[in-house]
């Protein structure tokens, strides 16, 4: 006889625990973008030994310190459970620290207001389709969907831990004694740390009960010598800046140095409404900064591996980063991995103008993720059913007698290619489609997916050219899963992106830069309800919803997109330039190729390629 907590599915008909299987989870991820922002900016500009010498003076760690500059930090997006599974062959052990923060609100509104342009008007964005059918399948069957989810990837972080390691799991009283029983079976109830009290100002109206004012923290360790540095809370002294005092032996002292040592309640930080408006992402479950902080330093040393599998919009990452920690971050959404890059991008460059060390970061997807909540719940499992739904709806014919298995449909003279619902449409499928329409001898396809991996649309151009066949990328819209829907929803095509080379003069004529001529973004996110409105402003300036871009001036095919050069608009400043100031030198005269990346307010992001010739 135990005591335990049991939830459906925790256990399989015959009684035996239902194991996680790590191995059936793993993947390959894919390196799809490198970001050492000021150093590439340097190489572009043929400015890098000067660039190497600054670099190395600023990096050099003191001797007590283990800094590792040439690790190379990951964003990663994708669905946490496979990233984490993913991990294992490499991290397994080697995590010094994880800190998440799951969604734990089954009433949560994920919609989130964007401005366009120079933010004189804003539009909703709602949770990608992705994001939309994991959360459904998170909270399905209420707490027993949760601590499901949650159990399985509890145990794969357990696995990533080193000895000396610790977790931090952010929850609310709703959710929070139901995970610290979940995480007394995966970790032990000895290894029970402290449950964290964040108390913030600004609490919830209430009619019913007491007003809601704070989170719960679970702090749980693996060994029994975890890291544990103790933390003062600062003091409040109201003294003049710069106050010195001096110590008996003649040392110096200021105030800020004292304060009490902090307890598991934090009432010092509050929440992102005391934060300044320029640090504040818009993003529904941004953290402030101090309160990572805080964590951070507590469990972890300078060059420690610091891990966040729900990034949101990157706040982790970022103070890892301040306090000289490595770091891994996955989220789900493209819009958190989008804001997680341009937070680090900017971070990047003001380490760098303070004359400070920092790590250069990759960005890594994962090709497939088992999204199957709507086709298990509504079509019976069928990926036939599925396909047929999908058609039926973008009001093409499904093929009889098909002259490929790759190919659906009909719709005006082109084929239809349905995408799995469990799977995004990536590069190798796009080119076995392609083929498939030659064969048939077609020369336009239609390609409906869920999901598109990044970086397609510069793929799928050169299959225009070789086979011959023109894939159009249509997004399946999220209204389709709707009870009792009737009338087709908009089925809208990925962004369409053009630019040109700009050949700057000169004796030699080797510096080009590139200027953007036509954009218009994807509006697959959007509201239906304000479709019709958006689509008259993205014909009237389809650049006011770019908000990012970055050019590879020698983008090689098949190899991760560097970031040569880049602009975005922030909170504060909305501008946005059209044609890039690099001033890329390339080393001789002949034929290069430059890749275009831009992301639009939504997150979306679309590349093409640009020849340059010289």
């Amino acid at each position: 006889m135990r005591t335990e907590l049991v939830w459906e599915g925790k256990y399989d008909e015959q009684g035996n625990r239902r194991e996680v299987d790590a191995a059936a989870c793993a993947m390959p991820m894919q390196r799809i973008e490198t970001v050492d922002e000021p150093r590439q900016q340097a190489a572009a500009v043929g400015q890098m030994d000067a660039f190497e010498e600054a670099f190395n003076q600023i990096r050099e760690a003191p001797p007590h310190t283990n800094l590792d500059y040439q690790f190379r930090n990951r964003l990663i997006w994708g669905d946490n459970k496979l990233v984490t599974a993913s991990l294992l062959k490499e991290f397994k052990g080697k995590i010094n620290l994880i800190y998440i923060d799951p969604p734990f609100n089954v009433g949560a509104d994920f919609t989130m207001e964007l401005a366009v342009g120079d933010a004189k008007e804003t539009v909703d964005k709602d949770q990608s389709t992705l994001e939309m059918v994991a959360y459904r399948d998170m909270w399905g069957k209420g707490f027993d969907s949760y601590l499901a989810m949650m159990y399985e990837r509890l145990t794969l972080m357990r696995e990533l831990l080193a000895e000396n390691g610790s977790i931090y799991v952010h929850c609310d009283p709703t959710a929070s004694h139901y995970l610290k029983v979940c995480m007394d079976a995966v970790f032990g109830q000895q290894q029970f740390r402290n449950e964290i009290v964040w108390s913030y100002s600004k609490p919830r109206n209430s009619k019913q009960k007491w007003l809601a004012g704070h989170d719960v923290i679970l702090f749980y360790a693996v060994g029994e010598s975890n890291t544990f540095n103790p933390q003062r809370v600062p003091r409040k002294v109201d003294y003049k800046p710069g106050y010195v005092r001096k110590r008996a032996d003649g040392s110096e002292w200021r105030p800020e140095e004292g304060g009490k040592l902090s307890t598991d309640v934090f009432t010092d930080i509050g929440n992102t409404y005391h934060m300044p408006q320029a640090e504040r992402t818009g993003y529904p479950t941004q953290k402030p900064p101090a309160l990572l902080e805080r964590i951070i330093k507590a469990s972890s040393n300078e060059g420690d591996l610091v891990a966040d599998i729900f990034c949101g919009s990157g706040t982790t990452a970022i103070v890892a980063e301040r306090l000289g920690r490595r770091w891994i971050a996955a989220d789900l959404g493209k819009f958190a991995i989008h804001t997680t890059r341009k937070r680090m991008i900017d971070l990047q460059r003001t380490l760098h103008a303070e004359g400070k060390p920092y790590r250069a970061f990759d960005l890594y997807n994962l090709g497939r993720y088992e999204r199957q909540w709507w086709q298990k719940e509504n079509l019976e499992g069928a990926d036939e059913e599925h396909r047929k739904v999908v058609l039926d709806f973008f009001k093409a014919e499904m093929l009889a007698k098909a002259p490929s298995p790759l190919l659906h449909g009909r719709k005006a003279g082109a084929f239809c290619h349905v995408d799995n619902i469990d799977s995004i449409f990536t590069r190798a499928e796009a080119t076995a489609v392609a083929k498939a329409v030659a064969q048939a001898g077609g020369k336009e396809c239609y390609c409906l997916a869920w999901e598109f991996e990044m970086d397609l649309r510069q793929h799928t151009a050169a299959l225009q050219k070789e086979p011959g066949v023109k894939l159009m990328l249509i997004q399946i819209p999220r209204e389709i899963m709707e009870k009792n829907r009737t009338g087709p929803p908009p089925f809208l095509e990925v962004a369409a992106l053009e630019a040109k080379p700009v050949v700057r003069k000169g004796d030699y004529q080797r510096v080009v830069d590139i200027q953007l001529t036509k954009f218009m973004p994807s509006l697959a996110e959007v509201p239906s309800k304000e479709l019709e409105v958006l689509n008259q402003r993205v014909i009237a300036s389809g650049f006011d919803f770019i908000d990012f871009w970055a050019v590879d001036f020698d983008w090689q095919p098949g190899k991760p997109f560097k970031h040569h050069w880049q602009d975005y608009r922030t909170r504060s400043d909305r501008s946005l330039k059209t044609v890039s100031d690099a001033g890329y030198e390339y080393p001789k005269k002949g034929k290069y190729t430059a890749c275009v990346k831009v992301v639009d307010t939504f997150g979306c992001d679309t590349s093409i390629t640009v020849e340059v010739k010289l």
